[in-house]
This record gives structure tokens, C-alpha cells and sequence, in this order.
């Protein structure tokens, strides 16, 4: 009887364990993600509804993510702060918008005259991007991760055309990022608008000229209503959002639905990146037809070179200040002179041929 008692007392423990487990495996997480961007907002507000659904489709209902856009939260600009203290487990938005609390986060969005879409994924993935990163954020309690790109965006929609340098002196322009550090060395005034006020200020003339995106979110927003010359892109070659997430929040997570997650991000990202493609080109056709006052234009070599020069130095100062920033600065430029030898006897050789064909 004894070794009757002993035996099912072991396989009732053995019965505990086995459904405390899968009690476990049953369990439900539901995260809380701020965005940036008001509701329904596209491309960009599609990339998060995107990666909840992923996410809860692949864990079988057992991770659900919650998004309050902009509208809700009050803060468009303060997802940062919200996700760091645990107030969102996670947050959608752009890294280059917390340069002035942690600087060293502006390089992984996009930095001007830096590397295309592919070249930036590729340094992410193969390259430090992913670890420079995590360093960044880990003293702030969070991850970060590529959020989904927008491909080259457009220099922006002028109401006067810039034939000089001195076209650029006191002009007032929303642009963010290090690309407003270095229209600001030229001459600008740069400001950062949130984008729901985008319109408003242009059409008010608090502000001369307006970067937001590309056609696809240009078009959406009316610039073209107001300002006729749209310029070519130099200072975010390839603008990569990012999800950031609470540490506290993903420690939590199991790790079969850290993975899921890790997953979701990566694919709406990806998918993020095709839907701007074809969005842009969509969009510049209805732009085309429609609005025929818009003209394309490039910045003067004049300007061009302005810029390039001050870009130069003011990565300089970053590099004497922060050993951090130097890293990431000698771990962007060493990728981007390694991936871009390749890109000009492949893409950029194609294009050539192609434009001289057709």
C-alpha cells in the first residue's frame, strides 16, 4: 500500500506538472503599443495593425497587442518616454525623434548621403546594426527594432524654387533628424511638426517649406495644393521606423512569443518597405496628372555641396563627443563603403544602362 501511495502520489505530481504546463502554454499576454501617427493613418499605421495581427494569428490568440494611435494618447512625440517608464509595453514611431533626450538614436532611422533601404537592412541584420542598437536603448529599458521603411524619401515641397544658398538663409522648414542639424548649418530653420499640423502650417506660412515623407503620404496631406517645386531626396535615404519595447514588458514574454513577436516586427517591416514602393509610384502618377503645376527638382551643386560639407563636420563633432556615436559612425561608413561597391556594378549600373536605352 505504501509503495501504491508512493507510486500515485508521483504520478499525480507528474499530471500537476504536465497541465500546470500546459495551463502555461495557454496563457494570454496583451501588450499596449503607442504610435506616433493618428488613426488609420496609412502605410505607417498599416505596419503596426499588420504586426498585431501576425502576431496573434501566430501565437493562436496567445499574444495580443493593443494600439492607441496619437489621437488617444495625447503624445505623438512622447512614445519614448511613455514605453521607457512602462507606461506602453511598446511604441511605434522613429528613432531620429529622440535625438535630443539620447542623440546616438538619430543614426537608425536614416542619415543623409547614407546607405538605400537594402544596405541599411543588410547592416542591421549582417552587419552591428542590430547590436549598436540594442546598446543605444538597453540603458533606456528598451529594445529597439526596424519598424518598416519608406524607401529614399522626397526633399520636400517648397513654395520658392532654391537656385542658391542664400534661397536657403532664414527659411523656415519642417525637417527632422540630423538632416535639419545640417539644413540649420546652411542657413535653415528647422522645426519638427507633429504630422497632423503639417498642412496647417504650411498652408499658414509658419513654415516655408514641409519634408514629410513621399508621394504616397505627400499627396494625402495636399502639400501639393500649396507649394509647386518638390525636391529630390538626400537626407533620408532609406527612413527605417522602429518598435520600441519596454524591457520589463518583453521579459515577461515567453520566449516562444518573444519569437513571434521578433517575427511579426520583422515581416511587417519588410512588407511595409513593398507597400511604400507601390504606394510612392501610385501616387507620383496621380500627382503627374493631376497637379501639373509640380515641378521636380534637384538642389543647385551649390547647395548640394553646402551640405554634404556640413554633414561631414557635424558628424565630426558627434564622434569627438561620444565614443558611442564614433562607433556607430565608423560601423555605418565602413558598411556603407563596402555594400555601395557592390551596388554600383549591380543596381546603379542596371538603372544607367536602362535609362540609356529606353
Amino acid at each position: 500500500m505504501k509503495i501504491r501511495s508512493v507510486l500515485s502520489a508521483a504520478v499525480l505530481a507528474v499530471a500537476a506538472t504536465v497541465a500546470s504546463s500546459q495551463a502555461l502554454a495557454q496563457d494570454t499576454y496583451t501588450l499596449r503599443l503607442a504610435e506616433t501617427w493618428g488613426p488609420n493613418f496609412p502605410i505607417f499605421g498599416d505596419t503596426t495593425k499588420h504586426m498585431a495581427k501576425l502576431a496573434e494569428e501566430m501565437s493562436d490568440g496567445r499574444l495580443r497587442i493593443r494600439i492607441d494611435s496619437a489621437n488617444k494618447h495625447k503624445a505623438p512625440f512622447g512614445v519614448f518616454d511613455m514605453v521607457k517608464a512602462g507606461q506602453y509595453d511598446m511604441g511605434h514611431s522613429a528613432s531620429y525623434y529622440w535625438k535630443g533626450k539620447v542623440p546616438e538614436t538619430l543614426f537608425f532611422t536614416s542619415m543623409p548621403f547614407g546607405m538605400t533601404a537594402i544596405e541599411q537592412y543588410a547592416w542591421f541584420y549582417q552587419g552591428d546594426g542590430m547590436k549598436l542598437m540594442e546598446e543605444v536603448y538597453e540603458p533606456q529599458n528598451m529594445l529597439s527594432f526596424p519598424g518598416g521603411n519608406t524607401g529614399v524619401q522626397m526633399g520636400g515641397w517648397f513654395r520658392k524654387e532654391i537656385n542658391s544658398l542664400d534661397d536657403l538663409k532664414g527659411l523656415k522648414m519642417r525637417i527632422p533628424g540630423f538632416a535639419g542639424e545640417v539644413f540649420a548649418k546652411v542657413g535653415v530653420n528647422p522645426t519638427n511638426i507633429p504630422p497632423g499640423e503639417l498642412y496647417t502650417a504650411l498652408e499658414r506660412n509658419t513654415i516655408d517649406a514641409v519634408e514629410w515623407v513621399g508621394p504616397a503620404l505627400d499627396l494625402r496631406l495636399g502639400f501639393q495644393q500649396i507649394a509647386d517645386y518638390y525636391y529630390t531626396g538626400w537626407h533620408e535615404p532609406a527612413t527605417e521606423l522602429q518598435f520600441l519595447i519596454n524591457k520589463d514588458s518583453w521579459n515577461k514574454l515567453p520566449k516562444d512569443l518573444q519569437a513571434i513577436l521578433k517575427t511579426a516586427m520583422k515581416v511587417s517591416a519588410y512588407d511595409m518597405l513593398v507597400q511604400s514602393q507601390d504606394a510612392n509610384a501610385e501616387a507620383w502618377a496621380t500627382i503627374k496628372e493631376k497637379y501639373p503645376n509640380v515641378k521636380i527638382k534637384n538642389f543647385p551643386d551649390e547647395v548640394f555641396k553646402a551640405m554634404y560639407k556640413a554633414n561631414g563636420e557635424l558628424l565630426d563633432e558627434m564622434a569627438k563627443q561620444s565614443p558611442l556615436a564614433a562607433k556607430i559612425i565608423k560601423s555605418q561608413d565602413e558598411y556603407l563603403k563596402k555594400s555601395r561597391a557592390y551596388t554600383d556594378i549591380s543596381e546603379r549600373a542596371y538603372l544607367n544602362t536602362m535609362a540609356e536605352v529606353e
